[in-house]
């Protein structure tokens, strides 16, 4: 995406050796992929003399790798460095730096598969760190407040997102010793829930927080420096524009929702970093979405039990759906159905299986419309992937669910 002259690579280099990893955003997830497996090599080999920074600086390479394009290989392989940092530890602090950096392991698993289990063991182990330096102490407040804010977030409570809050608002003020990434994810996290909870509760007060936390996010990410970061923050306030523009029926915001979204797009390229591409894909899908984007991002997302994943094959289904009921083509409809019926009687992952029920929904629906039938069982396919969806700590997927249901049916 970048190319870099005598100079920029002479500042690239000193980057590399930099405990804030906010250069990473300025090149594209193959790049972070080797730089991650320089990384590793070097802290492998009997010659290095600081294991334990190599390991951890590996690990948290492979973090980002993963994060942008939801391989499961590159999480192992982060997990496996933070492991491997953990026995080369020489002091209580390096001890629990190397459960921090495993802590952040657990909570990126979450967010691209679910499985709330893997937040409860995370917080409890972060409950349980010792750590000596400032700084380090900051980073165990940093992790646990997020973790204890995506709990919270798949509990809907309102008291339990007040407490989440709180332990946002204190990390923020902590983190000033932190990297700026670090600084960056907690303003994210609370701005999204500030957000969440600012909409369900119509609460003018926890809507300008995010409004603030996203325009200090906007203005500090140059989008020569910082894309991913920028792009992150102008997507999340363009869903909470939207949200807000659904509950006034305000079409004037709608439009500018649609543009934040459009400003998120433009700051980087599907290559750079893959999901964050598909998130504000499907982010901004509509009914009339082109069936070419969904069908890229159901390509870009093809690793078994992504949320993402399953998200995007949802809408691609959902799309076709609507296509063919449209050209009242009962054949291609009947075609998907065996499409998806094969997918169903094979091994699947639990969310990617719940994305197929609501598709099969869908179908059945669609073809009973043109064919002047009433189609079974509609709402036990849609009640069942509510329930997985749920399990697996996936809102948006039970939400698609609900948009999914007939109007007669109720659950």
């Amino acid at each position: 995406m970048f190319e870099f002259g005598r100079d920029l690579r002479k500042l690239f280099e000193k980057a590399r050796e930099s405990d804030d990893l906010g250069w990473l955003e300025l090149i594209g997830a193959d790049l972070v992929e080797a730089e991650a497996r320089r990384e590793a090599i070097d802290a492998g080999r009997v010659s290095c003399n600081r294991p334990f920074a190599s390991w951890l600086r590996a690990s948290a390479l492979w973090r980002e790798h993963a994060r942008r394009t939801g391989r499961k290989t590159s999480l192992d392989r982060a997990a496996s460095a933070a492991s491997d940092a953990a026995r080369h530890t020489t002091t209580p602090d390096q001890t629990a730096a190397a459960a921090i950096e495993s802590g952040e392991i657990h909570l990126l698993r979450f967010d691209l598969f679910g499985g709330p289990e893997k937040l409860t063991a995370a917080l409890a182990d972060v409950q349980s760190l010792t750590a000596e330096r400032p700084a380090t102490q900051s980073a165990a407040a940093a992790l646990h407040a997020r973790l204890t804010a995506r709990r919270a977030r798949l509990s809907g409570e309102p008291s339990f997102m007040l407490d989440a809050a709180a332990l946002l608002d204190a990390a923020v003020h902590g983190a000033r010793g932190l990297a700026r990434t670090m600084g960056d994810e907690l303003r994210l996290d609370r701005a999204a829930l500030s957000l969440e909870a600012g909409v369900a509760r119509r609460d003018g007060r926890l809507l300008d927080q995010a409004g603030r936390d996203l325009r200090v996010l906007v203005e500090a990410a140059s989008p020569d420096y910082r894309p991913l970061t920028r792009a992150r923050a102008l997507a999340l306030a363009g869903a909470g524009l939207m949200a807000l523009a659904r509950l006034a029926r305000n079409e004037a915001a709608t439009e500018q929702g649609r543009a934040l979204f459009q400003a998120a797009a433009d700051q980087f390229t599907p290559d750079h970093s893959p999901l964050d591409w598909v998130a504000v894909q499907l982010v901004q899908a509509q009914a009339d979405t082109p069936l070419l984007p969904l069908a890229q991002a159901e390509a870009l997302t093809r690793e078994p039990g992504l949320v993402l994943g399953a998200l995007a094959r949802e809408r691609r289904l959902a799309a076709e759906t609507v296509l063919a009921e449209a050209a009242g083509d009962v054949a291609g409809l009947a075609g998907l159905e065996a499409t998806v019926r094969r997918r169903l009687t094979g091994a699947c992952q639990p969310l990617d299986w719940a994305a197929d029920q609501i598709g099969m929904a869908r179908l059945a629906m669609a073809r009973g419309r043109l064919m002047g039938v009433e189609p079974r069982a509609v709402g036990l396919m849609l009640a069942e992937a509510m329930e997985t969806a749920r399990e697996w700590g996936a809102p948006a997927l039970v939400e698609r669910a609900v948009l999914a249901l007939p109007e007669k049916v109720s659950l």
